[in-house]
């Protein structure tokens, strides 16, 4: 029996009409489930073999179908078939016609011959569940937030892709073709010749926020998109070698980083500004007084902050290196001799607010160093040694500053704003700090809680 893409009978051969007692006038041009009315599971399962053939373009077949056949007296004779049900497609690819070529089994079952039967219904039941597993797995590949779609044989043609990846390419026909005719600005920017060594050397391929040009549509402007994803060869039975192509669409965030960045860098030319203008009021107003060792102080101070802020700006203000932040208050003080000093710990980042209270800290005991402590001599020398000791909720970060080779100190019989910036130490909760005036030189440890 032949019916067109709506179920409608077109033609029956002669065998078929004897076999369900009709004549081709009669049921010609009549929907397949009027002139055969089917109901409960029997039904449904014609009808789901239809349905996969109309969608798919591939045969279908039913091992063993219980489907009764009104008679000429106005009953129903029961039958049991197994039928294949065959597309014929146009032109386009689109199915035209179905070729139902049911075969009549009821005489085997009369003939004690059940087994057989049985063993039919079973690899039916099989394939069914197969099929169930099958569409389920795509259901879930279709509702899946990242973008995926697969790619079959040399020429990459396109055997699925979900709803995110048709919403990427602007909802464009993908089905059968290959990614040079489905998406052509795709092939003109040389992801073809990587889908080729991909496939070639069996090596998957990552794109790591990878800039595309692509078109919402078929007429659509070139519109810039930056994606996370991977090319990843798969193979499977019948020699199907291919590619699955997953990943997300990640424009938006590359964006708010963009914007960040420039907010960040604005902002920190507004701060250096800021702090300039801070410095010349200063100097201004203490220019009669050219020996003020205060303005002095008060300078070297605000570059000290100025450096920790530019360290900051650099890593966006995320996070920053504990050796560099040591390093640079040093150099700003100490010169760049860095034989006067030994840096020993593991790589640190520090968030925002401690970096700039360490920073603030080492220019402070530099500053001692270079005026009372081991700094003020040739052969003094400071040994900065830390390390972090991890806990609940990140750790305890300890650093020792140790003076050796200097003249004798001694504790202080005041407290300056310096000392209580010193002992406020990284500012973070639990920090604390211990000076101590020993005959070798000053000792000063700091430890602070981190969220790493």
């Amino acid at each position: 029996m032949l019916l067109d893409a709506e179920l409608r009978i077109s033609w029956a051969n002669h065998a078929y009409l004897a076999a369900v007692g009709r004549e081709l006038d009669d049921i010609a041009g009549s929907h397949v489930f009027d002139a055969f009315p089917g109901a409960g599971e029997s039904h449904h399962l014609i009808e789901s073999s239809f349905e996969r053939v109309l969608e798919t373009g591939e045969p279908d077949e039913i091992a063993h179908l219980k489907y009764d056949i009104p008679n000429a007296s106005g009953g129903m004779d029961a039958h049991i078939w197994s039928t294949t049900q065959v597309p014929i497609l146009d032109d386009s690819g689109a199915v035209r016609y179905i070729l139902q070529h049911p075969v009549q089994i009821t005489k085997i079952e009369q003939r004690d011959t059940a087994s057989v039967v049985r063993r039919a219904e079973a690899v039916e039941q099989r394939w069914r569940g197969a099929t169930k597993e099958l569409e389920r797995l795509r259901a879930l590949l279709e509702q899946a937030p990242g973008f995926v779609a697969v790619l079959a044989g040399p020429e990459h043609r396109f055997v699925m892709s979900n709803a995110a990846y048709r919403r990427l390419i602007g909802e464009r026909d993908l089905d059968g073709k290959s990614v040079a005719e489905a998406l052509p600005e795709i092939a003109e920017q040389g992801f073809v010749d990587i889908l080729d060594k991909v496939m070639e050397t069996g090596e998957p391929y990552f794109g790591r926020r990878e800039k595309v040009m692509l078109k919402s549509g078929e007429h659509d402007e070139l519109r810039e998109r930056h994606l996370e994803f991977i090319f990843q060869p798969i193979s499977g039975p019948d020699s199907f070698d291919g590619v699955l192509v997953q990943g997300y669409d990640v424009t938006e965030e590359v964006l708010a980083e963009d914007s960040q960045r420039i907010l960040i860098n604005e902002l920190n030319h507004r701060v250096k500004n800021t702090l300039a203008v801070v410095q010349g009021l200063a100097q201004q107003s203490f220019k009669g007084d050219k020996q003020n060792p205060q303005l002095d102080i008060f300078v070297e101070r605000l570059a000290a902050l100025a450096s920790a802020h530019s360290l900051l700006t650099e890593r966006r203000w995320e996070s920053a290196d504990l050796r560099t932040i040591v390093r640079g208050a040093l150099e700003a003080t100490a010169g760049t001799q860095q034989s006067r000093y030994t840096l020993d710990g593991p790589d640190i980042r520090l968030e925002p607010q401690p970096a700039v209270a360490l920073s603030m800290v080492i220019h402070e005991l530099s500053t001692n160093a270079v005026k009372y402590g081991a700094f003020s001599t040739d052969d003094g020398s400071v040994d900065i040694q830390w390390s972090f000791e991890a806990g609940e909720d990140g750790g305890t970060l300890i650093l020792d500053w140790r003076e050796s080779g200097g003249p004798s100190v001694a504790t202080p019989d005041r407290t300056g704003f310096g000392s209580r910036l010193i002992k406020r130490g990284l500012g973070t909760p639990g920090s604390r700090t211990t000076i101590e005036y020993l005959p070798d030189g000053l000792h000063c440890r700091l430890e602070g809680k981190l969220c790493l």
